[in-house]
């Protein structure tokens, strides 16, 4: 029988974590919290009153994206389809929550495992080295749970992702990963790029503590790097200005954007006084663009604070984006790249505060000096 996972469950998945898992397993703490207050849901089957295996899937705000967040079987009964139920009912369990991909990681040396998803229609995308505790590579694996359409994000160049590693990062972390789509030779993803891009780009104030990064400054930052960059935003009006109580920090905020706008006069980089909207965008990464964009955080984390991703790709209906912010212990990479977010949606959380601030990047190598207009 297939039921949904109760916290009276978890001495069985705890017993059955010991007996699927040498590494890696799940705490009693982690699952008590995966049943009862995290984004996700457990499921399990039970034979004659015993848990014999679950899956838990975890799923994200403000997006159409699940991850199959832990799955195992206890050795007694396996091969008896139990493992086949439990991936179905987990898919399931996803699409009756709107997404259309289910990821997960598994180990490389897990040949049965790895077998159970290809043959259920996943697809590998990606390798995270080092990833299990005693070394062991993972596969990451998706599949669309849709009946038509891609299985991944279409458009412009392949988009590595990287991780900021300060809360205040966020826009150079994305236009680290952009620039490094469009110059995989140049450009090495690190802390120390990532820090001297924030020093270049910073608004030096914000909500608190220290200051992210507004259009402007970035866009300098990828222009004095030889790329092409087009800043889409309503008028050169002070971004963020709001976000300050302390009129001495309006001033300062001031003064660092005066500097910014007389910078990019000379820089090459374009500021253009409109709005994109999803389909802009889309069509931008068709042709080879990769947007960079503002969006309010409140739609994925339910915090009020401003906050750059990169689009990746597009399809008929998804904006695909990689957010660089991976916010605690029980989400990973897989859960920030990549996400599929309906245009729509997107266009709604891509402005900010009581300004309803919209700006967008557009990043573009620098064409070569025999190109044509």
């Amino acid at each position: 029988m297939l039921r949904q996972a109760q916290p009276a469950d978890i001495a069985a998945l705890l017993a059955i974590e010991e007996r699927c898992f040498a590494t890696d397993r799940l705490t009693r703490r982690s699952f008590q919290y995966l049943l009862t207050k995290a984004k996700a849901t457990g499921l399990v089957e039970v034979h004659s009153g015993v848990v014999v295996g679950y899956a838990l899937v975890s799923f994200h705000s403000g997006t159409s994206l699940a991850r199959l967040y832990s799955f195992a079987v206890d050795p007694d009964h396996r091969g008896q389809g139990v493992a086949k139920r439990l991936l179905a009912a987990a898919e399931q369990a996803a699409r009756s929550r709107d997404c259309i991909y289910l990821r997960l990681e598994v180990r490389r040396d897990n040949a049965a495992a790895i077998d159970l998803y290809k043959k259920a229609g996943y697809r590998e995308f990606g390798v995270y080295t080092d990833y299990y505790e005693d070394h062991m590579e993972a596969l990451r694996l998706e599949k669309r749970l849709g009946h038509s359409g891609p299985s991944a994000p279409l458009g412009g160049p392949l988009v590595p992702y990287y991780q900021q590693t300060l809360d205040f990062t966020c826009g150079p972390s994305a236009l680290m990963m952009a620039m490094k789509a469009l110059k995989p030779a140049e450009i090495e993803l690190g802390r120390k790029l990532e820090i001297r891009l924030w020093r270049e780009s910073t608004t030096v104030f914000m909500t608190s503590g220290h200051g992210g990064c507004g259009p402007f400054g970035l866009a300098l930052a990828a222009a004095r790097r030889g790329f092409a960059v087009d800043i889409h935003i309503k008028d050169n009006a002070t971004p963020f200005l709001d976000s300050v109580r302390s009129d001495e920090k309006k001033e300062v905020m001031r003064i660092v954007h005066e500097d910014f706008l007389d910078e990019l006069e000379g820089s090459g980089a374009t500021v253009r006084h409109n709005t994109l909207t999803a389909q802009d965008m889309a069509d931008a990464v068709a042709g080879g663009a990769i947007p960079i964009v503002l969006i309010s955080s409140y739609r994925i984390y339910h915090e009020k604070f401003p906050h750059w991703v990169v689009v990746t790709g597009a399809d008929d209906r998804f904006l695909y984006v990689h957010d660089p912010l991976v916010y605690d212990r029980h989400h990973a990479h897989i859960d920030r790249m990549n996400m599929p977010i309906p245009k729509a949606d997107f266009e709604r959380m891509a402005r900010y505060g009581k300004a309803q601030l919209k700006a967008a990047l557009l990043l573009r190598p620098q064409p070569s000096d025999g190109s044509a207009d």
